[in-house]
């Protein structure tokens, strides 16, 4: 696995606990989703590129 599929499983976790547990930060978690996303985006982008 790549770091960029690491990372995405980690923000992706990191979101979704964040979301389930701590409701009151529901802006800072939505960002860890927003990082998440363009991890996972980056991550096809590079890949598709060095294959």
């Amino acid at each position: 696995m790549s770091i960029w599929t690491v990372l995405f499983v980690i923000l992706l976790i990191a979101w979704l606990g964040g979301f389930m547990v701590f409701h009151v930060a529901g802006g800072l978690i939505h960002l860890l989703l927003l990082f998440a996303v363009i991890s996972l985006v980056l991550h096809f982008v590079m890949g598709s590129r060095t294959a």
